[in-house]
């Protein structure tokens, strides 16, 4: 009996709110419970756009922090082109700046323009990464890693472009003589989100 008691006063509730000359026409309860899915279904599609920017957001500005707080560090502890020996034959800690793009791509001193192409490149790359955001599905939780990983890594660079005119890289891995390009956590995490886009669409060819 109190279920039927409840059952009954959310009932009249409902029909309380409705207007006076809505309460007998025929239909009217169904209207009011379509408009009352829709609102909730906007909610819904809005609080789901709030967590993917809130994610790719968060990753983006985990990766600029640890991005410019290793290159700060870098900057501070050690001089300029000076090389401290971590793991012998295979890594080493540098100090080395890179007017090009990621691994040394058109570092030249040479070259005088590359600093003012690479931010309007820079610009472009995030442009194309908040359109594909934009589109991107909420549940494909992967892609917007991808996405939000490539942001944070294109603004650490950016970050050195526009204060320093070129880009602080650190880590050095090499076997013998060879040498990989040395590169940052910026270049890490774009890395690391792209493979992660590849990912993200072979799943869904699946």
């Amino acid at each position: 009996m109190p279920e039927f008691w409840q059952a009954n006063s959310n009932f009249l509730a409902i029909i309380a709110t409705m207007p006076p000359d809505s309460r007998t026409r025929p239909g009217a309860f169904y209207n009011l419970t379509d408009k009352q899915n829709k609102r909730q279904s906007d909610a819904n599609n809005i609080g789901a756009a709030m967590n993917k920017y809130t994610l790719a957001g968060s990753l983006a500005f985990v990766v600029v922090i640890l991005d410019q707080l290793t290159k700060i560090a870098v900057r501070d502890k050690m001089v300029l082109w000076a090389s401290e020996t971590i793991i012998p034959g295979y890594f080493n800690l540098v100090h080395v700046v890179n007017r090009g793009a990621a691994f040394g791509f058109l570092n030249s001193a040479d070259i005088s323009w590359q600093r003012m192409f690479f931010i309007v490149v820079t610009f472009a790359a995030m442009g194309a990464v908040a359109l594909l955001l934009k589109s991107t599905s909420e549940t494909d939780r992967l892609q917007v890693a991808g996405l939000g990983c490539i942001l944070g890594g294109a603004v650490g660079n950016l970050i050195d472009r526009v204060l320093y005119h070129e880009v602080t890289d650190f880590l050095d891995f090499y076997i013998g003589s060879y040498h990989w390009p040395a590169f940052n956590v910026a270049d890490i995490a774009i890395c690391i989100g792209a493979f992660i886009l590849i990912i993200s669409m072979y799943r869904r060819k699946k």
